[in-house]
């Protein structure tokens, strides 16, 4: 088996498609526009989509809200310097929620962020 990618629903997509692409880095992958079922679908990453994992980056086109609910924390991304890293993301208009600093009771540097749709992203100093 191997992991493809985690979907996501979103309100705004160019909003969406700015924060991953500019924001993040990453680039877009694969568009597709359905609009008998009036959806789009953008898949976001940093690898070619066969060979790493991705983002889907749902847009339905009726829906203006999602209740998100409890249940999902949060997807991870590993970076190799938080501070900067968490530096360039505020300088191109992100919003670091936790800053960077050790994880309680451990070593690990961690800090979170949040995209347009309040999902939550944990940067992890690798």
């Amino acid at each position: 088996m191997k992991f493809l990618h985690t979907m996501l629903r979103v309100i705004d997509l160019d909003k969406s498609i700015a924060f991953y692409t500019k924001v993040l880095g990453m680039k877009v992958l694969q568009r597709t526009e359905n609009t008998e079922c009036r959806y789009t679908l953008v898949f976001v990453g940093y690898d070619d989509i066969n060979s790493g994992t991705t983002i889907e980056l749902t847009y339905n086109w009726d829906t203006h809200q999602y209740d998100k609910g409890n249940a999902f924390g949060h997807i991870a991304l590993g970076v190799e310097d938080i501070y900067s890293t968490c530096n360039e993301i505020k300088a191109r208009g992100g919003s670091v929620t936790r800053e960077p600093g050790p994880v309680k009771g451990g070593t690990t540097h961690i800090a979170f962020i949040v995209d347009p749709d309040g999902y939550q992203i944990e940067l992890i100093q690798i």
